[in-house]
């Protein structure tokens, strides 16, 4: 297994913030600095972390339903409660992508650093839905720009699936993963968000896990996580 692959696999970080650390000098393997990514090792290998042996770890997936004012790190030096507190998990988790901590909804966690990188980066276009209520009924032509590509501060958004459900309420689906994008979408086209909750992400649904409460994925529901975010 290639060295970035291995450390992202231990849990030690994501695989860009691997190589990162790999480039840095950080990383030995046998007892000797190795600053190519690509250097193939395996358990036997003796791969060191700042002189700290790394071992892969059981690798876990968690779905958590975030409730408002929980922010979506590993920690939190102030005083709102971070999103790993509120798993029940020994491993070094930590979340894929973010939620606001005004919103709500669902957000992974795992200590599968390839994993959370398939899932986030836009390369791979993993879709992740929105359920929003908005201060304003939308016109039938705002939901039009929506789903055709708005221009941001940061350039134009992706084309994206939109769904009227109720006089204020939408879902929309976006393949990117730009800062509080969905919340700039809907304030492009003239209204305000309320209430923001992701309900999907790729194949994986919210469904009945209550605000709040975490899970631990099933292999089979991980493997569809790999499936949605395959090249």
């Amino acid at each position: 297994m290639r060295l970035v692959k291995y450390l992202a696999h231990a849990g030690v970080a994501s695989r860009r913030a691997a190589e990162e650390l790999i480039a840095a000098g950080n990383v030995s393997v046998g007892g000797e600095v190795i600053t190519d990514p690509a250097r193939d090792v395996d358990e036997g290998s003796d791969v060191r972390m700042n002189g700290e042996p790394v071992a892969p770890e059981p690798r876990e997936v968690w779905a958590l339903n975030k409730p408002t004012g929980v922010v979506s790190t590993a920690r939190e030096p102030g005083k709102r409660r971070a999103i790993t507190e509120l798993v029940d998990s020994e491993r070094r988790l930590y979340p894929v992508g973010r939620l606001d901590a005004d919103s709500t909804g669902l957000i992974l966690l795992t200590n599968d650093g390839e994993l959370a990188n398939r899932l986030t980066h836009p390369r791979y276009g993993v879709p992740k839905t929105y359920r929003l209520r908005l201060a304003r009924p939308p016109s039938d032509t705002d939901l039009e720009r929506l789903r055709a590509g708005v221009r941001l501060e940061d350039g134009p958004t992706s084309p994206a699936e939109v769904e009227r459900r109720r006089e204020r309420e939408i879902e929309v689906t976006i393949r990117e993963g730009r800062k509080r994008q969905v919340r700039r979408m809907a304030e492009a086209v003239g209204n305000d968000v309320e209430s923001l909750t992701r309900i999907r992400i790729g194949s994986l649904s919210l469904g009945d896990l209550r605000l709040g409460e975490a899970r631990r994925l099933e292999s089979q529901e991980i493997a569809a996580l790999w499936e949605d975010s395959a090249p």
